[in-house]
């Protein structure tokens, strides 16, 4: 109840602003490129040698829930939307004060970390372990040392809050964080009746099986498939802005490109045969965020998602990341930007 309470209430005061046009900035507009000015971590965050089982045994002896691990970057501009938007809310400081002590790992440090196992790892080796392929990500664990929940990438505020009560709450325990945020976000829908179109997308039916490229030296391209719903915000700006830059939609015809709508029931055969329905599918991938966007090599192996805000940046390097295949040569997609980082810094010496 408080969170469906909580839900409601932000949307009123959203829906309100929007109206009125008082509200001249939409959070999820923003300039993605990396920071000129490197980003300061919240003093409240805790001091922590990165020892994840002492850390936690302090957290538990405070009287706090768990932990949360923050993974991100000095430059990362998602990284300050939740600095600033999400953790800059007095209310959402108190409550994850009150419920969590949070850890700051930097996904290029060379810190080391011990895991509840016993075993070290640089910052960064561990960021790549846990396939923190995009920043800001959030890894919570309750009072035993167990995974509650991951967060990936920059989430609206009201999501947010919710991934706070949802562990704060152990609702873990009982249902899945796609079951929880979907109950409660049917209140806080809004947006467009219809999907978003784009030229670049492929018509029904919607035959993805890539089995039998795998017994073929196959050609065919690479696979990104959108999850998408109608009375969506962050698709509507994902298409408004994002997609229709020229430069996104030129790497887009690279690709076989694929609109789902997950509330609906249409046919679907996915990359690895199996039939299905558009909604079943993204149930079955614990899909918690629209628009999702899952690729998908030639043989139907999934290479990376993306279940968070993304801005032109970030999706133009995916995008590379993906028709380049370099997941073929670097294991995370945070493995090649930093290579790309680096290079990029090189040439300039």
């Amino acid at each position: 109840m408080r969170i469906l309470i909580t839900l409601i209430s932000l949307l009123f005061i959203h829906n309100y602003t929007w109206a009125n046009q008082q509200e001249p900035d939409d959070a999820l507009v923003f300039d993605d490129y990396p920071l000129k000015e490197e980003l300061h971590l919240p003093n409240w965050f805790s001091l922590s040698f990165l020892d994840l089982q002492d850390s936690l045994d302090d957290a538990v002896k405070e009287g706090k829930k768990g932990i949360i691990l923050y993974f991100g970057r000095k430059d990362c501009a998602y990284c300050e939307s939740l600095l600033e938007i999400n953790w800059g809310d007095p209310a959402i400081i108190k409550f994850t004060q009150q419920h969590f002590n949070v850890i700051a790992i930097s996904v290029r440090g060379d810190r080391m970390v011990t895991d509840f196992n016993g075993k070290t790892w640089s910052e960064k080796n561990f960021a790549a372990h846990k396939r923190t392929n995009f920043t800001p990500s959030l890894l919570f664990y309750n009072a035993k040392g167990q995974l509650a929940l991951k967060l990936p990438g920059y989430r609206p505020k009201y999501q947010f809050r919710a991934a706070l009560e949802y562990v704060a709450d152990a609702h873990y325990q009982r249902e899945s964080f796609r079951q929880y945020l979907t109950r409660a976000e049917s209140a806080l829908s809004f947006g467009s009746e219809e999907l978003n179109e784009h030229d670049v997308f492929q018509k029904p039916p919607h035959n993805l099986n890539r089995i039998k490229n795998k017994k073929q030296n196959s050609q065919a391209n690479p696979l990104v498939v959108l999850f998408e719903h109608p009375r969506c915000h962050a698709c509507d700006i994902l298409h408004g802005d994002t997609l229709s830059k020229p430069e996104v939609t030129t790497q887009l015809l690279e690709l076989d490109v694929v609109q789902l709508n997950t509330m609906d029931n249409t046919p679907v055969i996915t990359p690895d045969g199996k039939h299905t329905t558009a909604k079943k599918w993204a149930e079955d991938l614990n899909l918690t965020f629209a628009p999702s966007l899952i690729f998908f090599d030639e043989t139907g192996n999934e290479i990376l998602r993306v279940e968070s805000v993304i801005r032109f940046y970030r999706l133009n390097n995916v995008l590379r990341y993906v028709i380049g295949k370099e997941y073929k040569k670097y294991s995370t997609f945070q493995d090649w930007l930093h290579q790309m980082h680096n290079d990029m810094k090189s040439n300039k010496k």
